[in-house]
């Protein structure tokens, strides 16, 4: 078996230059020994050798979590840095052969009816609620940041990306109604009623975050004006002036697009604003890694632009901006990832090292994506009423920044 991985990386490593110890200690080396990037990995028994022939893209992150491959010479990240820039570059059977069958299989893998939805998000985000505080900013904001000079700390940019949403909803004066679908643990909806006066029902499938916004809003004396709700998007029946879902379209299910789209419009005032911000994928139409659906976003998907937009234009809805965040979240998964290893003894206690490896690798693997495959983020803004906005965008450079110079003054403009 040695021989027929040695065979499949001689012409899979296409670019850098990857080093890979045999379980019988045989060192052979793939790619220019000069070339960059460069890692190497060791694969300490026969097992790993068939999963790494067979069906790379999940059994290689399932034998790093059992220890069964180990980086050689270098980090996690730069043994991960190779192969998954060669995945976008070159051919390995195993990995065509599965994409294949993943896309026989995504519309049975991403349906999410309401109860299979919460199973899924319990999963993922039902986890110790303790673990989220080691490595996110202190607003627990759980979706890429927005960094505006590339220099801004994680707790700036994850407040710019807040802000950078709201100039977006036109949040032109206080008391506008606003419906926040997967709320997380608050943060966006409490910036929105602190600063933008308005008021905000925010809803999530995760009790866990439910507790947390709760406990959050009423702690800042703003209960009032935040409410939190354990909700699926299809039960929510009253209309809204502004909807925003941030870090949840993700979950959906495509088999589920038109349904979400027909909500957002039958939920959306006639005159109203909505903004979508999720992960997209700009090389069109694909499917979940399997390790990463097993183990991380059951039922997740990442949809292309084209996916996205299909269904909008089913629902009737306006398309009235449109934004490709492209790095902004590489550099967001790189301050969690330091975050992490700086938490490691703290999150090993929690859990065990079976499960910091796998978190590891998520988030490797994550921040991999956006740099070498194509994954990015949008932010769409949508409307019934063509409009229901200015003509140009300047009303949200405005609005961006009077918050910046400290105002919660709501900059007023005529559509």
């Amino acid at each position: 078996m040695d021989l027929v991985l040695d065979a499949i990386m001689k012409r899979f490593i296409r670019r850098g230059r990857l080093d890979i110890r045999y379980p019988d200690g045989i060192i052979r080396g793939y790619g220019p020994a000069d070339a960059e990037p460069r890692g190497g990995l060791w694969i300490r028994n026969a097992s790993a050798v068939r999963g790494a022939i067979l069906n790379p893209g999940l059994l290689i992150p399932e034998a790093y979590m059992d220890g069964s491959i180990v980086p050689m010479g270098g980090s996690l990240f730069e043994m991960f840095d190779v192969l998954m820039l060669n995945a976008e570059v070159a051919s390995h059977p195993g990995l065509q052969l599965a994409s294949k069958i993943r896309k026989i299989r995504r519309a049975w893998s991403q349906f999410n009816p309401a109860p299979r939805a919460q199973r899924n998000v319990a999963h993922h985000y039902d986890l110790n609620g303790r673990l989220y505080s080691l490595f996110l900013d202190r607003d627990r904001q759980y979706s890429c940041a927005y960094f505006p000079t590339g220099a801004e700390s994680l707790e700036d940019a994850q407040e710019a990306k807040k802000h950078h949403i709201a100039a977006k909803l036109k949040l032109d004066r206080p008391g506008l109604r606003v419906l926040d679908i997967g709320s997380g643990w608050g943060g966006l909806a409490l910036t929105l009623a602190r600063d933008y006066g308005a008021i905000v029902t925010g809803i999530t499938l995760s009790s866990e975050q439910l507790a947390e916004s709760r406990a959050r809003a009423q702690a800042e004396g703003l209960d009032g004006r935040a409410r939190f709700e354990l909700a699926d998007y299809r039960t929510v029946r009253q209309q809204y002036d502004r909807i925003v879902s941030v870090g949840m379209f993700e979950h959906v299910g495509i088999v589920h697009y038109d349904r979400f789209f027909a909500q957002i419009r039958d939920c959306l005032a006639p005159d109203g604003v909505a903004l979508l911000h999720s992960i997209g994928r700009s090389d069109g139409p694909g499917a979940t890694n399997a390790w990463v659906d097993k183990y991380i976003f059951p039922g997740g998907y990442a949809p292309a632009l084209s996916e996205t937009l299909a269904s909008i234009e089913q629902a009737g809805l306006w398309v009235t901006d449109i934004e490709i965040l492209r790095l902004h979240y590489a550099r967001t998964i790189a301050c969690w990832r330091r975050r992490f290893a700086a938490n490691r003894d703290v999150i090993a206690s929690l859990y065990d090292e079976r499960f910091c490896r796998m978190f590891e690798l998520y988030l490797v693997g994550s921040e991999l994506a956006f740099r070498r495959q194509g994954q990015m983020n949008f932010q769409i803004q949508l409307s019934r009423d063509m409009e229901a906005v200015p003509l140009t965008r300047d009303y949200m450079i405005d609005a961006e920044r009077r918050m910046r110079q400290g105002s919660s003054e709501p900059v007023l403009q005529q559509a």
